[in-house]
């Protein structure tokens, strides 16, 4: 049995109230059994699951008063390549990921993870050299060439001081990465 955790974001009027919502499930052309499990339903602009989101508890990094800019860390990987960034912070941060293929790769072979393989994530469309995959953890979106594109797997983050990332590559294949993340210290609200 495979769970999927599907979000949508649903763009309101600012004028306009909401007293009520109706869901309705459709499945066509298909056999098997399909398990619809939780619906969670809020306000805001962040997905937070069933804790406050950390953008309520943590404000951004800072420096002599002022907050750092984002980091950035690119480079080539080829086949496969364990990327380390430092996160100089003392918690983890959402993680955006940009990947340029410099040739063509076919469906499924890009993948990311953590450390030695955790929290992976797979692009499940093939992709043309040129292409730009982005992976944003802030937005928890998943585009390709700017358009919404299939994952099977998860958004990314950076650990705290070192932060290990895999990234794997259709074998003997080519692409350009960025990482860039948000450094965030304690001192937001707290609940």
């Amino acid at each position: 049995m495979q769970f999927s955790r599907f979000t949508e974001t649903i763009q309101l009027k600012s004028n306009k109230h909401v007293v009520g919502v109706t869901v309705i499930l459709k499945i066509s052309d298909c056999t098997g059994i399909i398990y619809f499990t939780d619906l969670q339903l809020q306000d805001g602009d962040q997905l937070t699951g069933y804790t406050v989101h950390t953008s309520k508890m943590l404000t951004k990094m800072q420096e002599n008063g002022q907050p750092v800019p984002p980091r950035h860390y690119n480079g080539v990987v080829r086949t496969a390549e364990t990327v380390i960034l430092f996160n100089l912070c003392k918690t983890s941060a959402g993680l955006d990921c940009y990947i340029y293929p410099i040739q063509d790769m076919a469906a499924g072979s890009i993948e990311l993870s953590q450390g030695v393989g955790a929290h992976k994530v797979k692009f499940l469309d093939p992709v043309n050299a040129g292409d730009e995959l982005t992976l944003k953890a802030s937005t928890r979106q998943c585009l390709k060439n700017g358009s919404q594109t299939p994952k099977d797997g998860f958004y990314q983050y950076s650990a705290a001081w070192d932060s290990k990332h895999m990234v794997k590559l259709e074998e003997r294949k080519s692409a350009r990465v960025l990482f860039e993340f948000q450094e965030m210290q304690e001192g937001g609200d707290r609940l």
